[in-house]
């Protein structure tokens, strides 16, 4: 084994020990350890994280650790472009796309309630979800931090709040997308687009009142 300072900042603390919390510790990890791996035995997901500091360098997870290192990680920033200094993978602008965990079909809905690309169904395993977001691309939005460890998932977002409104506002903030909301412009149930139609076309669907 060996041993390294930790200091993790802001939110990230609510997934660690509390005695760990808002302050620096000492941590005994596996030799050969990636930085990604040290990190996630302490119990943060690397989809939270925006910026590690290796001894003051920025740094990648896949960095190998060293025996006395001075690890720093920074969760994402709201108002800040650090793109050019960061190591770690960006985060998309535009042109997002979810998957809800199957704990999350509320916050699917009022997604695509807003015009957001949001994969959902109730009966998603883990190992579907994460097969599904690393093939198509998708964000992971969930409450599971064990299944935003999964090596396979690249980019996700942990749900803080229990309460859907608060959710909403934690997914438009973390990705901006504040501008790129389209209101009413996909279905529900199905996740489709929704597109103008003559009225004529559809009137034998239409029942009778």
């Amino acid at each position: 084994m060996a041993t390294a300072e930790f200091r993790f900042y802001a939110e990230l603390n609510a997934f660690i020990s509390r005695p760990f919390r808002h302050r620096p510790f000492m941590h005994e990890y596996a030799r050969d350890a990636t930085v990604k791996h040290a990190m996630e035995a302490l119990g943060v997901p690397h989809t939270e994280v925006e910026l590690i500091l290796a001894n003051g360098v920025p740094t990648g997870f896949s960095r190998r650790m060293q025996d006395g290192d001075r690890i720093s990680v920074y969760p994402h920033f709201q108002r800040l472009d650090i793109s050019t200094a960061t190591c770690v993978p960006a985060r998309p602008v535009r042109g997002a796309k979810f998957i809800a965990d199957a704990h999350l079909g509320q916050l699917a809905r009022h997604l695509r309630m807003l015009g957001f690309d949001v994969l959902y169904r109730n009966s998603y395993s883990d190992a579907e979800v994460a097969r599904i977001a690393a093939g198509e691309a998708r964000i992971v939005l969930t409450r599971d931090r064990d299944l935003l460890i999964r090596k396979d998932i690249v980019l996700g977002c942990y749900l803080h709040s229990i309460v859907c409104e608060e959710q909403i506002c934690e997914v438009l903030m973390r990705f901006d997308l504040a501008r790129s909301i389209r209101a009413f412009s996909r279905c529900l149930t199905c996740n489709g687009l929704l597109r103008a139609i003559d009225k004529q076309a559809v009137m034998h669907r239409v029942p009778d009142t």
